[in-house]
């Protein structure tokens, strides 16, 4: 697969025989690797080939509104503890709009959308890394937040077993500032060389009056491949089959809206010591800060092994969301929660707020940010070749039923 996905970057990144376009306008600097348009790739279309699509439901808003006074709710998180939707995020509102969406085009609804080019399928995925930007503003922390940018589409198109051929991004400020963007541009290529893939151009947009001073959005794009026989798509799983986590570095990217609303709460800022670490000095910004783990290299190789039926990467709607996407239709999950140890950011979290072991689970990855169903045959196999910072947990099990059953 690896030789056919370099002849599928060749062609896409082969400049043609015409001359280059115009220069863009100022205010739109598109950033290209190459200096000549690149070549335009003839794919058959949609309605014949049976491509798939994907839709994530990643939403984020502020905790307060226009006036400061925070949203509808907060005087009840107070009172029974705090939630996502209390912090302005509605998950449910969010999985109403993929399914209409899903009408409007049918096949929206994995982790990345499939496209077929000869042999392969082309996987790509698209996001963003949320209100992590308000603690990157806030803590001057902007050299990491392109790796979580790039593990947000990588770790989402390596669940159908692709390996991420090139990523692309988008930053939009109201000023450019050089300096600060290269920091977040450094990020981006750190990312994109732990997921061996390449930074092939993005686009930087200046829209005066848009942002804040010193703020800025981005939002990432990233295209893999894999051999159509070799797709993990979740087809095969059978009551049995054993779930595999690997862990994650902490929050990632997803839940910050009401991580804010518990550090706002909580009355400590981002330099204080994060309480009941371990003993592990460790600021609050620095936890909440940590960069998302990106998982391409030790998935792609516990698939390599065999057994693999089904991934699932651990975003917006926690392990109760994400885990049935992959299941086919009358599966259920059991989940161990004892089979590894929440980290304590997560312990934080929900003492300050308050909040209930459903909501912690639909919202955070409660530390396993990537879970693989596998066969009980290579469960063992599998198991045993993770060690050290790629250690992976036997967490559950798959069940007759439907959802995830937490014991």
């Amino acid at each position: 697969m690896a030789a056919a996905a370099d002849r599928l970057l060749h062609l896409i990144r082969a400049a043609p025989a015409s001359p280059a376009p115009a220069a863009a306008p100022a205010t739109s600097l598109g950033r290209g690797a190459f200096p000549r348009q690149p070549q335009r790739v003839r794919l058959p279309s949609l309605s014949a080939a049976g491509a798939a699509g994907m839709r994530r439901v990643a939403v984020a808003c502020s905790s307060a509104g226009a006036g400061g006074s925070g949203v509808a709710g907060g005087d009840e998180d107070d009172e029974e503890g705090m939630t996502y939707k209390g912090a302005g995020v509605d998950i449910d509102a969010g999985t109403e709009l993929v399914r209409r969406i899903g009408r409007l085009a049918p096949g929206i609804g994995g982790f990345g959308g499939l496209f077929p080019f000869g042999d392969h399928f082309l996987v790509a995925g698209t996001d963003g890394v949320g209100t992590k930007l308000k603690l990157a503003f806030e803590t001057g922390i902007h050299d990491t937040i392109g790796i979580d940018l790039v593990a947000m589409s990588v770790n989402d198109i390596v669940t159908s077993g692709a390996k991420p051929l090139f990523f692309l991004d988008y930053y939009g400020t109201s000023k450019l500032d050089v300096d600060l963007a290269e920091k977040v541009i450094k990020g981006i290529v750190d990312g994109c060389q732990q997921s061996d893939c390449v930074l092939l151009g993005g686009e930087t947009a200046e829209m005066p009056d848009f942002y804040k001073e010193g703020e800025y959005d981005l939002s990432g794009f990233a295209v893999g491949a894999v051999n159509k026989d070799k797709v993990i798509d979740g087809k095969n799983i059978m009551e049995g089959d054993i779930i595999i986590g690997l862990p994650s570095s902490g929050v990632h990217s997803n839940g910050f809206s009401l991580a804010r609303r518990v550090l706002e709460k909580s009355g400590l800022s981002l330099n204080d010591q994060l309480p009941k670490n371990d003993g592990m000095t460790t600021t609050v910004g620095e936890a909440l800060m940590a960069p998302t783990v990106i998982y391409v290299k030790q998935v792609l190789e516990i698939i390599s092994k065999g057994g693999v039926k089904g991934i699932a990467h651990i975003t917006g709607g926690g392990f109760t969301d994400n885990i049935p996407r992959v299941f086919p239709s009358g599966l259920g999950a059991k989940i161990f929660t004892a089979a590894w140890e929440v980290p304590p950011v997560f312990r934080w979290i929900q003492e300050v707020g308050k909040i209930g072991d459903a909501e912690m689970r639909r919202t955070f990855n409660m530390g396993i940010g990537m879970v693989l169903v596998v066969s009980k045959e290579a469960a063992d196999g599998i198991l045993e070749g993770t060690h050290g910072p790629n250690h992976a947990y036997r967490i559950g099990e798959v069940i007759r039923g439907e959802g995830v059953h937490y014991v």
